[in-house]
């Protein structure tokens, strides 16, 4: 358990922090941002959809006001079925998750930022994500999130690994 301060300092409000980890198919990548508005879910679905066509996707945004749903877009089930279970999880208000198959988060990445309503993105990769929910009495909400690090300490990547890997892509 994390303790705040608080601006009244006869209050303790405590912070607990839970890890969660996102779930979604090996062959894809996840993006994991905050974002303001209802519409996010559907200027998202514009973004990937008119920058990348070839992308099939799953997105869902959790709504912070009024009843708090959960809304989805995609044109895949299973991504889009995934993204769902995993803004769930996360149970944060404002925060989306976009899971994307035939397609690179580099692709997309300038174009979310643009998108007014769009506040952070938090993390954008094809490795396992855990990512760091903080909880207090108001609510939810995502404060970190954390990748598989570094498995070999001496190990340094060569420029010659640079060149075939974006060969590839």
């Amino acid at each position: 358990m994390i303790y705040a301060k608080h601006l009244l300092p006869e209050e303790d409000n405590m912070i607990d922090l839970e890890s969660v980890r996102m779930r979604f198919p090996e062959d894809t990548n996840i993006i994991v941002g905050q974002t303001h508005f209802i519409k996010t879910a559907e200027d998202l679905y514009e973004a990937v959809v008119n920058t990348v066509p070839q992308a099939k996707f799953g997105l869902a945004f959790n709504e912070s006001s009024g009843p708090c749903l959960t809304r989805a877009e995609g044109n895949d089930d299973e991504l889009r079925n995934a993204a769902i279970a995993n803004a769930q999880a996360l149970g944060a208000g404002h925060a989306f998750v976009l899971i994307l198959r035939n397609a690179y988060p580099i692709n997309l990445l300038n174009v979310m930022r643009n998108i007014p309503e769009v506040c952070s993105i938090f993390c954008a990769t094809a490795n396992p994500v855990e990512v760091i929910v903080a909880k207090t009495e108001q609510g939810r909400g995502v404060g970190a999130q954390r990748t598989q690090g570094t498995t070999d300490p001496g190990g340094v990547w060569h420029p010659v690994h640079r060149r075939e890997c974006l060969t590839i892509l």
